[in-house]
């Protein structure tokens, strides 16, 4: 008998199946189904205000906790709060909010307004079959978040905010604010509004760049900057921002490449355009200029983080409390800086839970 031809089906076999195995693994990591880099939490795509997202979550029962990232950030920078919060008995869920990681990025700017970013919270809430949520959001995150409990205040039970305080609605735009405040000088968001891209063009070019130079520690060791004149004219962002001369205590090479994988897959013109909306939502919320947050609140920061440009928390206890009816505590950290919740995780995670136990949402 010649067993040759039969050979060469087997072999014919194995290799078609290898390929289909090759491209099923290949299309399971482009779609953002690969295995999560964090013990007990998982992905899944769900559909939510008319876009696919794709979630990150732990735990089947309990409260939920819906967790909002900023720029330029990823579910994965709630990563030390995910782990905790599922071991005590919560449900915790983080979304690649809309235009990050996996999930859909609409090319229309005005699809990332305020009631867009809010309604994909809620969405949310209806695709996993919750009610209620207790609102955690750092940085662009806790704008969503504020924006979010008054909005849709029947739907989130509470909020955690984290970086970026509020305090009303303005009475003028903040977008004229920053022009008279800067002028000529370069001011990153005065630079992500700029027309033709140019902010994404040069973040896509080089993302390990830009967000090395961001995820550092108020006292982190830096080169000297490229660009030191401050006219916008003399160059970009990147140049700006010292190279760092070594990774932060609380910031493994793994981390810092997992999110650095996350917007080489997706780009970041889809975080830019929530800052070329700034004006938009402030023109599409003045039905919000006398709305209070009605939900308890805590407000948690680094007391070196620029945001809070200083103010301590008596300051921002007083501008607060005008717009929140149940400020439960304003928390600064000391030698903390903008990525609070990465820096100081244990600090977050113990505040966070003793608010929820002072208010009762407890498994």
């Amino acid at each position: 008998m010649n067993i040759l031809p039969l050979l060469g089906k087997v072999k014919y076999i194995f290799v078609f199946a290898i390929t289909i195995l090759i491209s099923t693994s290949n299309y399971s990591q482009e779609r953002g189904m690969s295995e999560s880099p964090v013990d007990g939490v998982t992905f899944r795509f769900i559909e939510a205000n008319d876009i696919r997202m794709r979630i990150a979550e732990a735990g089947d029962s309990g409260p939920l906790i819906l967790f909002a990232h900023g720029w330029p950030e990823s579910w994965y920078n709630w990563r030390y709060q995910m782990s905790y919060f599922v071991e005590s008995g919560y449900r915790v869920v983080a979304p690649d909010m809309r235009g990050y990681g996996r999930t859909d990025a609409p090319e229309d700017v005005n699809e990332y307004d305020i009631r867009k970013l809010t309604d994909d919270m809620v969405g949310v809430l209806d695709a996993i079959g919750e009610e209620t949520a207790v609102m955690v959001g750092h940085d662009w995150g806790a704008i969503v978040a504020w924006n979010a409990v008054l909005i849709h205040p029947d739907r989130f039970s509470a909020l955690v905010a984290m970086s970026v305080p509020y305090g009303g609605r303005p009475s003028v735009s903040p977008m004229v604010g920053w022009k008279n405040s800067f002028n000529d000088n370069f001011f990153y968001i005065l630079y992500h509004n700029e027309d033709g891209g140019v902010a994404e063009a040069e973040y896509d070019s080089d993302p390990m760049g830009i967000i090395s130079r961001l995820y550092l520690s108020p006292d982190s060791a830096r080169q000297a900057p490229m660009i030191t004149d401050p006219a916008r004219s003399a160059g970009g962002f990147i140049g700006r921002l010292g190279a760092p001369m070594g990774l932060p205590d609380w910031l493994t090479q793994e981390d810092l490449n997992y999110v650095v994988s996350e917007f080489e897959f997706s780009g970041f013109r889809g975080g830019v355009n929530y800052y070329r909306n700034f004006h938009r939502n402030w023109e599409i919320t003045e039905d919000l200029s006398d709305s209070k947050v009605e939900v308890p609140t805590l407000f948690l920061a680094g007391e070196q983080d620029v945001v809070i440009a200083g103010a301590n928390v008596e300051q921002l206890t007083g501008s607060m409390s005008r717009v929140v009816n149940d400020l439960k505590d304003v928390v600064l950290l000391p030698g903390i800086g903008h990525w609070v919740q990465q820096e100081a995780p244990d600090e977050v995670n113990q505040i966070m839970s003793d608010f929820l136990t002072e208010i009762n949402i407890v498994p």
